[in-house]
């Protein structure tokens, strides 16, 4: 097996939304804000190399918005996935799947593209399956008041339409875990940021490299009281954070981000203050 880290783009959210009820004064010294309190963001995807499997981890928010959505996002630099698939040798017509950690905007966009009369819409890898989950794509189909704009229908609704969408079996109610996904994974379901996010873990190297998601966005995240604003339920998030940290120390995990500008990887380990980080890294480097 084979990883390859993809960036999808980078952009900027503001930083209160980002870490809730924690002050300002604390969360800048792991991400600085600009003039207009904005924080920066990666869309770092995953891509597995896993035999005759070529697993994307999700693929950040695609282009087929308007000018005045990105306007929102203030979107910078020069990665996409097609650079960053191309500079491994791949294009997308060679992605035999696709794993959706959940379907926010920021982590599906890029699954839909226009079509070539921007008419309509297509699949962005026309020969991969989609993954999600069912409990998942209940919820996103019919969306919250609180999670409407980040559940866009143009980004869901053509990926079943297109007959490409498979849906992993969630576990039952005394477990957290679907293994053995796609025979490469195990993944772990989490439900404080929204409901049935999936967290991809794979054993690479002699260790278990998890894609963390939305679950830590970033490794200023790390501190168990710091959730983002944008979870439904984050009282449930910190007891998930609190017991996936627990364990990622006890076992030395290696810690796998998507929305961290700067820490591609890190471990954790057990202080007097808790759970903190231990080494960062980039995968390559392990």
């Amino acid at each position: 097996m084979n990883l390859y880290p993809i960036n999808a783009g980078n952009f900027k959210l503001d930083g209160g939304a980002m870490f809730g009820v924690v002050p300002k004064s604390l969360w800048t010294r792991t991400n600085p804000a600009d003039t207009h309190n904005m924080i920066s963001m990666s869309m770092r995807c995953l891509l597995i190399e896993d035999g005759d499997k070529l697993i994307l981890i999700d693929n950040g928010m695609g282009n087929k918005q308007s000018e005045k959505f990105f306007g929102y996002y203030y979107m910078y630099g020069d990665d996409s996935i097609d650079s960053s698939l191309k500079a491994h040798g791949f294009g997308r017509d060679d992605i035999t799947d696709v794993f959706l950690s959940h379907l926010h905007f920021d982590h599906c966009g890029g699954s839909i593209e226009w079509n070539e009369d921007k008419n309509g819409y297509r699949p962005s890898f026309k020969n991969a399956i989609y993954w999600s989950n069912k409990l998942h794509w209940n919820w996103a189909s019919v969306p919250n008041v609180r999670e409407k704009a980040s559940f866009l229908k143009e980004n869901i609704s053509p990926i079943e339409e297109s007959g490409q969408l498979n849906f992993v079996a969630t576990p039952d109610e005394n477990n957290i875990y679907a293994d053995n996904v796609l025979d490469c994974m195990n993944v772990l379901f989490v439900n404080g940021h929204t409901e049935a996010q999936m967290l991809p873990h794979l054993t690479y190297k002699d260790k278990t490299v998890v894609f963390v998601a939305d679950l830590l966005p970033t490794h200023g995240h790390i501190p168990i009281p710091y959730v983002m604003g944008y979870d439904t339920r984050p009282l449930l998030t910190i007891g998930e954070k609190e017991k996936f940290l627990q364990k990622a120390a006890d076992e030395e995990q290696v810690l796998f981000f998507e929305h961290d500008p700067d820490v591609e990887c890190c471990t954790v380990q057990h202080t007097d203050r808790g759970v903190r980080i231990k080494d960062k890294f980039k995968l390559a480097d392990l």
